[in-house]
């Protein structure tokens, strides 16, 4: 397996409260890895320890199979903090001073600036940016050496509705091209539709960790409705596929125990002549999984 990061152990602690609690997870390439959790779980502060930017207590990591050191960094771009930029020079200006730093040949300036949607407000100040465009734009910086990681703290914090999917659709872009993108956040719903992977905390405490589509065993379940809706709900505890059963707002719901298709179901209940005016097959959303494991 090809990861890109490695975890073992990791703990951070600030007197008597302990932020980070023993987490281990690994990171493979090319994936992208939502860091799940509400606020004061300690997403910030892994990515901190991650970083170097917050000294673990104890526990390890290895970027790319090494230990953290300058060179390692040069090859991780991050977005932390609220992006800071020189308020009176404009977005061009900004990032040549980027690129310096990270001795980055200027041209990509114009191409970075065009994956996050803002070569036509290359020339004006930074001051006049809205925080969707001030998000953006660090974005750009932080791509700007082309990173092999893309490490991004509550991206979309504050945005609006338009800048959430602005933002999701750049990550989109930058994972297309390769990139292995980290996120954190505690927005269950953009976790969804932009990462593959997801490691879930609650309060310093690794709770998951895998595909966002393993996060729980359930096989999701059935909603059914027919004229008769107690001959429904007997033949379907008769059938023993169910786990739970529940008629509720004129609906059933019958939770998946023993797997079965639509097709099948429907068959089955039509040989003990039940007709259905209503079947669909569901999959519990991210936001019930993630409520149901941290109960």
């Amino acid at each position: 397996m090809d990861y890109i990061l490695e975890i073992k152990n990791l703990t951070k602690k600030f007197g008597r409260l302990t932020a980070v609690n023993d987490i281990s997870f690994n990171v493979e390439k090319g994936n992208v890895y939502g860091l799940l959790g509400p606020n004061g779980s300690g997403k910030s502060t892994t990515l901190g320890m991650l970083l170097t930017t917050i000294n673990a207590t104890s526990g390890s990591w290895k970027w790319f199979g090494e230990s953290t050191d300058h060179q390692t960094l040069k090859r991780i771009g991050a977005i932390i903090e609220r992006p800071n930029f020189y308020p009176y020079l404009n977005a061009g200006q900004n990032l040549e001073i980027t690129a310096k730093i990270k001795g980055v040949d200027q041209k990509k300036i114009d191409e970075k600036l065009s994956l996050v949607g803002l070569l036509e407000r290359k020339k004006d100040k930074f001051l006049t940016y809205s925080l969707g465009m001030k998000q953006r734009l660090a974005i750009a910086s932080a791509v700007l050496n082309d990173p092999e990681v893309l490490i991004l703290d509550e991206p979309t914090n504050g945005l609006d509705p338009m800048g959430i999917i602005q933002i999701r659709e750049i990550i989109q872009k930058i994972a297309n091209d390769g990139t292995t993108i980290i996120l954190a956040s505690h927005l269950l719903d953009e976790v969804e539709k932009v990462c593959s992977h997801v490691i879930v905390l609650k309060n310093g405490r690794s709770l998951y960790s895998g595909l966002v589509d393993g996060m729980t065993n359930n096989k999701g379940f059935f909603e059914l409705r027919s004229s008769n809706m107690n001959f429904l709900e007997a033949a379907l505890k008769k059938a023993g596929n169910f786990n739970k059963i529940i008629n509720h707002n004129g609906l059933i719901r019958a939770t998946i125990e023993r797997d079965i298709s639509a097709e099948d179901l429907n068959k089955l209940l039509f040989e003990n002549n039940i007709s259905l005016s209503h079947l669909v097959k569901k999959r519990d959303s991210l936001e019930e999984q993630f409520l149901e494991l941290v109960k």
